[in-house]
């Protein structure tokens, strides 16, 4: 993997990101129960009224006013990922990334948060018009150590430092493997890095921003306790998309790798926009700090959320209503949950504006 390096210094993390510790629920903060979009109506020319609707039947649903700019793209503006409830667009005209947070339920109604990115470089035989994902190493781009981390489409790795009051310029990395062209990037909190699935899950490449180095780790993952699989399954699972994703339970320690495997409907071909993509199945594996990835159908009471925002674990005990050992998936055309302890997928296809997931979050915030 080749380095080609826009250099900040002070881009990386001075020090450990520390985890608040609770000995027990009472003096934990109040949160809400992770939440989606799941509809909304204009209401006027520049906004729109999002129905946030949550994963819990016991909390009321919430109102929320929006600018239409991150409910409907168009060629000028485009929405591009989320984060800690922090959602990210891209302005194609100006070549800059805003971070809003009108998405996140208990932000506010009269004062929403707007973050302007530094503008975007891109590095020579790389793109920066389509964005797969964006990454915050803390709950704020506010927090002076925050970093945000943004994957584009192909070679490029972006890093920056919003609140840095000295430099706050991209730091950009070209990656040569081509099985890290179209993954998703996430921040592992328990290893103060950013890290990245390969295709295939075979891979795993990490950026320690804590030691300021600038070439990354790579660590080949071991698969064990593979589940037998029919004939019939294994066609359709090759027949499938596949996706990987990498997620971190923060009160466990425990990292997963999940794996969708996902069928176009009506034999239509993902090069179509709009394609729809129907959930024909999930494989959940414990990855170890040794690089083993051991299937599992039980990961207790923790509830894993994907979606096009950066994947999070909760404990389903924490809020009543959330199913424990489930995966709940969400995209542009389908809502659905797995189960782990017998495989079983309830789909439901619904056309999401904005399909992400949006962790719990403090009630004082």
């Amino acid at each position: 993997m080749s380095l080609l390096l826009s250099h900040s210094p002070k881009i990386f993390i001075r020090k450990p990101v520390l985890v608040r510790a609770s000995a027990g629920r009472s003096s934990s903060p109040l949160q809400t129960p992770p939440c989606f979009v799941r509809g909304e109506v204009p209401c006027g020319p520049d906004h729109v009224e999002l129905r946030i609707a949550y994963a819990t039947r016991f909390f009321p649903k919430l109102i929320k006013k929006a600018p239409v700019e991150l409910v409907y793209n168009d060629a000028a503006v485009t929405t591009v990922g989320s984060s800690h409830g922090w959602v990210a667009s891209l302005m194609h005209d100006v070549g800059t990334l805003r971070l809003h947070d009108d998405l996140n339920p208990v932000a506010s109604n009269s004062d929403p948060k707007r973050i302007l990115l530094p503008p975007l470089v891109t590095l020579p035989h790389c793109q920066t018009q389509i964005i797969t994902n964006v990454s915050l190493s803390s709950l704020s781009p506010e927090e002076e150590d925050c970093v945000v981390a943004v994957k584009f489409l192909g070679h490029q790795l972006s890093f920056c430092r919003p609140a840095s009051q000295s430099n706050s310029k991209w730091f950009n990395i070209k990656i040569d493997n081509p099985c890290f062209f179209s993954s998703r990037v996430m921040f592992s909190k328990r290893h103060n890095m950013f890290r990245i699935p390969g295709a295939g899950g075979q891979l795993i490449g990490s950026w320690d921003l804590c030691e300021d180095k600038h070439t990354p780790k790579f660590q080949e993952l071991r698969y064990h306790n593979l589940p037998e699989l029919s004939k019939a399954e294994r066609e359709t699972m090759h027949s499938c998309f596949t996706s990987e994703h990498f997620v971190e339970s923060r009160s466990t320690g425990e990292t997963f790798l999940v794996k969708l495997f996902r069928q176009t409907v009506d034999g239509t071909s993902l090069k179509v926009k709009g394609t729809k993509l129907k959930t024909k199945g999930v494989m959940v594996f414990k990855v170890d700090d040794h690089g083993n990835a051991v299937y599992t159908q039980d990961i207790g009471d923790l509830a894993i959320f994907l979606s096009k925002s950066e994947p999070f674990c909760v404990r389903a005990s924490s809020f009543p209503g959330v199913s424990p050992n489930h995966v709940y998936m969400l995209d542009v055309r389908e809502v659905a949950y797995f189960k782990l302890t017998d495989s079983s997928i309830i789909s439901y296809t619904h056309r999401f504006k904005a399909p992400y997931f949006c962790p719990p979050q403090n009630i004082e915030y």
